[in-house]
């Protein structure tokens, strides 16, 4: 029995999730929700580790949490370079590229290095698992169309992997042994995958906003009107960038991103919002439909993950546009933390090999 507990430390944008596991059992949860014009003033990456870090410690102890029973701290992964598969050890090197931005600046950069704060300061170590830098891609799929542009695998990584894991076992079988769509759709980006025997092959690069919109995301866009909105002079670079991955999707044409008002408008047969829904079904289905040619038609399932799919109405029209490629397996959840706690245990049992980072 796995006596020690393991804390999971998971920023977002305007949050920070902290969660606590013993063995596979979730016994504590928290979201730590940080006003936007609190985090304004703090000035660069060093004072919001601090002010989030110090919550975080902050809420462990109002809930008779002792730090120092913590046998482990997992963190969300950031922007590094590209990576295998797998789980990683927060080491000096991986603290560097992600307070310095090296692969690109983000609020989930401070996970590991919270994490590493913490677990040093009660002698422990802190790892991640499956970052969303993971990079499997065939070759093939790298070509844009012009040399001066190469797609980049930049998506829910760890999602995708947990799922993928979880459905295999469904199945008594290995995840390496299959052929599976997986399509996440998240409150931010969504990313739709083909994985062949255990290697994601082809993705979209779902953090700049490939592939379809989503919630608060654009998805690809016109190239030709994207560069001749860019040199318009109506927009400044940030503002455009803010547009494709934040204030996209359902965002612009429905002014929300709250899924619970989503699906109430269309329960009450809200034409707008009913299309817009409909649309987003349609572009999901195409991308599992072209992931579908890049298996060669040899797919063992579609596995479809995210609360979007809790409503029955975007299910169903998803569902029939893909339902003959291969049968599909529900998963209406994100479960990050959990997949997380997961892979701390798989460490802690010594059932997978810890990465270093170089």
């Amino acid at each position: 029995m796995i006596s020690q507990k393991i804390l999971v430390v998971y920023p977002a944008i305007n949050s920070t999730f902290v969660a606590v596991y013993m063995g596979s059992d979730m016994i504590f949860l928290k979201n730590i929700k940080h006003q936007e014009e609190e985090l304004n003033k703090l000035k660069n990456i060093d004072e919001q580790k601090d002010f989030r870090k110090e919550l975080v410690l902050k809420v462990l102890k109002e809930n008779d949490i002792d730090i120092n029973r913590v046998g482990m701290v997992m963190s969300r992964s950031g922007m590094l370079k590209p990576l295998k598969s797998g789980v990683y050890e927060v080491n000096k090197k991986m603290l560097e590229d992600l307070r310095l931005g090296t692969y690109g600046k983000h609020p989930m950069n401070l996970g590991g290095i919270i994490a590493y704060e913490i677990a040093s300061s009660i002698n422990k170590k802190a790892y991640m698992a499956d970052p969303i830098v993971v990079d499997e891609l065939d070759e093939v799929a790298r070509v844009t169309g012009h040399p001066l542009f190469k797609r980049k695998s930049v998506f829910h990584a760890l999602n995708h992997k947990h799922f993928a894991r979880k459905y295999a076992k469904s199945q008594n079988k290995n995840y390496e042994d299959l052929n599976l769509i997986v399509a996440h759709i998240g409150i931010g980006g969504i990313s739709i995958g083909a994985h062949k025997n255990g290697r994601v092959i082809d993705v979209n690069q779902s953090f700049d906003g490939d592939g379809p919109f989503t919630i608060s995301r654009t998805g690809s866009l016109p190239s030709g009107d994207l560069a001749r909105l860019c040199f318009s002079g109506k927009y400044t670079e940030e503002e455009i960038i803010r547009m494709i991955t934040k204030e996209g999707g359902y965002t612009a044409y429905l002014g929300t991103s709250n899924l619970d008002e989503i699906d109430q408008k269309i329960s009450s047969g809200d034409k707008k919002t009913l299309f817009y829904s409909y649309a987003l079904a349609y572009q999901v289905s195409k991308e599992i439909g072209a992931m579908s040619t890049v298996l060669e038609g040899n797919v063992d399932a579609i596995l479809l993950t995210g609360n979007i799919f809790n409503s029955e109405k975007f299910l169903a029209n998803v569902s029939k546009r893909v339902g003959s490629i291969a049968p599909i397996a529900l998963y209406p959840s994100q479960l990050d933390f959990e997949a997380l706690a997961l892979n701390g245990l798989r460490v802690i049992k010594g059932e997978v090999e810890v990465l270093e980072y170089k």
